[in-house]
């Protein structure tokens, strides 16, 4: 299992996670079984948000003991009715009882990461600053009750608002294909360009990514109903979304434990089966010209990590002060281009490399 460190922390998180949405419908000892098997294949990061009032219990279960190997995210605004089905909230009182509630089911006395709950207009932000949930976050982060202030969007306009307090240091956004290629649904907001401006900004600020949404609730992973015609895979979905700048974390859901077992497979799958290049297939014209990271354009016969020099070029634009010094601590630069045009030839989205790489090494040049 890789790992990738939170960077206003210590803390280490799975590049795999797992979501709970989904698995309430199992029994109390399979959902205790689905989590200890997580844990025992390295994964250590969970959201806990729409399992279901049920899921806490056999979750606390199986974390004990082992407390300080998972870090999980609580949000603020997530509750259950007298059914115990999720819904949301504005109202602090209901949202204080539920983390508290949340907390003592869990067995234990702080969450690692404490988030404002779907963010997605700015009447929502808005509200949650009047109604002070948001002070009551910050209150008991002081307390040593939440570790982590984060939030949960579909919006990057929504998004950069929370980001401007500068108070937070985790975002959980759906990431998949059929959304920063325009062809999702009403949770796919944002241009090509605007979502990879979020990204970039997180990056740039230090503040990690996890992903919901991965497999654009499965309809990616079946021709019949994904957007584009064209079935992907579970390990492409996760690899896509790794490779967007700022992510931590992806957390696909899990309905059982045949589904848990399916995803641990791919830290040791081989790189042909998380290659997601098919999607130059289907590139719309907002997307043409913006090299993604893909390193499809590989091998470089002058050895460039094409990828990897665009990334740290598109976070130097957007600000990372730590981007140039990684760049020049590469073994390969910009500049030992020869100008061959085989990363051209190949790219899926019709980057003119080539130029790019002149462009990237004047750059870093200066």
């Amino acid at each position: 299992m890789e790992y990738r460190k939170l960077p206003h922390g210590e803390e280490m998180l799975s590049v795999l996670g797992l979501g709970m949405g989904g698995i309430q419908k199992c029994s109390d000892d399979e959902i205790e079984m689905v989590i200890r098997t997580a844990i025992d294949h390295g994964i250590n990061f969970f959201d806990l948000c729409a399992g279901g009032k049920n899921v806490y219990k056999p979750f606390g279960k199986a974390i004990a003991g082992q407390r300080d190997k998972v870090y999980f995210q609580l949000h603020f605004g997530a509750i259950y009715n007298e059914k115990g089905e999720y819904g949301w909230s504005r109202d602090l009182n209901v949202i204080r009882d539920t983390i508290e509630w949340e907390l003592k089911t869990l067995g234990t006395d702080y969450a690692d990461f404490g988030f404002l709950h779907c963010v997605d207009e700015d009447e929502d932000f808005d509200e949650l600053c009047e109604s002070g949930i948001f002070d009551y976050i910050k209150e008991i982060k002081a307390a040593g009750k939440v570790c982590h202030i984060g939030f949960s969007s579909h919006t990057p306009s929504v998004a950069n608002r929370v980001l401007d307090t500068g108070l937070v240091d985790m975002m959980m956004f759906s990431i998949n294909p059929a959304y920063d290629l325009e062809q999702g649904d009403e949770y796919g907001v944002g241009t090509v360009s605007e979502r990879a401006e979020l990204f970039r900004r997180c990056e740039a600020m230090g503040v990690g990514i996890s992903v919901m949404k991965p497999f654009h609730a499965g309809q990616l992973l079946d021709e019949k109903t994904s957007p584009f015609g064209i079935a992907m895979t579970r390990y492409q979905c996760i690899q896509y979304a790794l490779d967007r700048p700022g992510v931590l974390t992806v957390v696909p859901g899990a309905r059982n434990l045949d589904d848990l077992n399916a995803l641990l497979r791919f830290p040791d799958a081989p790189d042909s089966e998380k290659d997601y290049s098919v999607i130059g297939q289907f590139t719309p014209a907002t997307a043409e010209g913006h090299c993604v990271y893909c390193n499809h354009c590989q091998p470089c016969p002058a050895g460039i990590d094409i990828g990897l020099v665009n990334k740290y070029y598109d976070l130097a634009l957007a600000g990372d002060d730590m981007a140039k010094n990684h760049y020049s601590k590469l073994y390969v630069n910009a500049d030992v281009c020869i100008g061959c045009g085989h990363c051209d030839s190949r790219c899926p989205f019709h980057t003119a490399q080539s130029a790019r790489m002149a462009e990237i090494a004047e750059y870093f040049r200066d």
